[in-house]
């Protein structure tokens, strides 16, 4: 951990510590036991996308609630970012962004969309506006105020996109932009973010449609695509179901399904060009809603999931890691304990909180059946430092049952409705 910033390794620390859910940025710095499966994506996705600038591939991530789903995801977008692509990190709910509505993707994936934050400390700005906008300030740089005016009308307007109109509004905010007119680019903005706006209002940029349900995969595709004529190598689309979809109606995961099986039919044609789009569910999700989907099954099955051998396999399973469950937080533990004496107690003895730590990883184990005890272990441990600080010493058999306890509890509040008076 040689060069991170102490204040970075706090951050880390004070993330994993209150909710157990890996940092916005910095995930790296935690990250163990999926190394096998990252190399595969970086050298046989990452790597060629960036290098020949088209490609497109989609992986169903899986693994139990609690079992690194969105850690693995921040994983893969941190290579991302390394590499220069933008990305998507889209959390999937029924109600808040569904799967089963087309638009709502679209607008989601528009909302979410940063490049890798500059500085460490702040997390990444998101949004389409913003992404385009560092991409036009990066060309600026290059070209000079002329050149770029240019580029954006001549060049970019003559760039292949599914949708004219998505590239009518792209050139529309970008010279917008440009003349400082903040009331174009605030329309053409909130046109391109899919938010309802009259067809009269954009006409005068040359924008024919309406965004809906009907257009918003074509409009998905002309994202990507226009991404890549402003200078991204890539674009990382990560969808992160929240264990929630297999509670939608017969109807809604049918469409579920659909929109799943269209998106992976696009990657597959290379109609979503420069594209890595990986969906995260939960086993249930393989056992409930594929199987009754033969269109979607014959697209997702395969002999292997995948791994060194099997690099092209469409399964990424997150239950087979390269350590065993104890190994694993025992190796989560001792990048804690990095960070933690680099950020906040460098007098802390390294082997006798190894010892701590290997103890608190069984003791969690051994109370747990569920790989959600990864979550309580890492609150755990750092809570376990926290109280070695100043006072070190080997944890007893009582110290280690509460704090394998409280790692995955609520902690109660006292009086009878739950609030004390003031």
């Amino acid at each position: 951990m040689s060069g991170l910033d102490p204040a970075l390794a706090r951050q880390i620390l004070q993330r994993v510590g209150e909710i157990g859910q890996p940092p916005e940025v910095g995930v790296e710095y935690l990250n163990v036991g999926n190394e096998t499966l990252l190399a595969v994506l970086d050298r046989e996705y990452l790597e060629p996308i960036a290098t020949l600038g088209r490609g497109s591939s989609f992986k169903l991530v899986q693994a139990y609630f609690g079992g690194g789903k969105t850690h693995f995801l921040m994983c893969v977008r941190e290579r991302a970012w390394r590499r220069g692509f933008c990305s998507a990190l889209v959390g999937l709910s029924p109600d808040e962004c569904p799967f089963d509505d087309p638009l709502r993707i679209y607008q989601a994936v528009a909302r979410e969309l940063s490049w890798a934050p500059g500085d460490p400390l702040v997390p990444p700005a998101r949004g389409l506006e913003h992404a385009l906008r560092v991409a036009l300030d990066e060309r600026r740089e290059q070209l000079g105020a002329e050149g770029v005016r240019l580029w954006v009308d001549q060049e970019l307007r003559r760039h292949p996109v599914d949708a004219p109109s998505y590239r009518a509004a792209v050139r529309g905010l970008l010279l917008a932009m440009l003349d400082d007119d903040a009331e174009g680019e605030e329309l053409a903005a909130a046109w391109l973010r899919g938010e309802p706006v009259g067809a009269q209002e954009v006409r005068h940029l040359g924008v024919r449609e309406v965004m809906s349900r009907t257009n918003a995969f074509r409009m998905l595709r002309s994202l990507c695509q226009v991404l890549l004529a402003v200078g991204a190598p890539g674009l990382l689309l990560c969808f992160d179901e929240l264990d929630r979809n297999l509670s939608l109606a017969p109807r809604r995961r049918r469409a579920v399904a659909d929109h799943l099986r269209q998106l992976i039919d696009l990657c597959g044609r290379e109609a979503l060009p420069g594209l890595l789009c990986l969906y995260a569910v939960p086993p249930e999700f393989m056992r409930h809603v594929v199987t009754e989907y033969p269109a979607l099954q014959q697209r997702l099955e395969g002999p292997s999931a995948l791994s060194e051998r099997s690099p092209q396999a469409a399964v990424i399973d997150l239950e087979r890691l390269d350590l065993s469950a104890q190994e694993l937080l025992v190796r989560i533990g001792l990048r804690i304990l990095e960070l933690y004496r680099l950020g906040r107690d460098p007098d802390l003895d390294p082997g006798l909180q190894e010892r701590n730590l290997r103890a608190l990883a069984d003791e969690v184990l051994a109370g747990s059946f569920e790989v959600a005890h990864r979550r309580a272990f890492v609150k755990a441990a750092v809570d376990l430092l926290h109280r070695q600080s100043g006072d070190p010493h080997p944890v007893a058999s009582g110290e280690l049952t509460e704090l394998a306890g409280h790692g995955g509890q609520v902690v109660m509040l006292r009086g009878a409705d739950g609030f004390e008076d003031f």
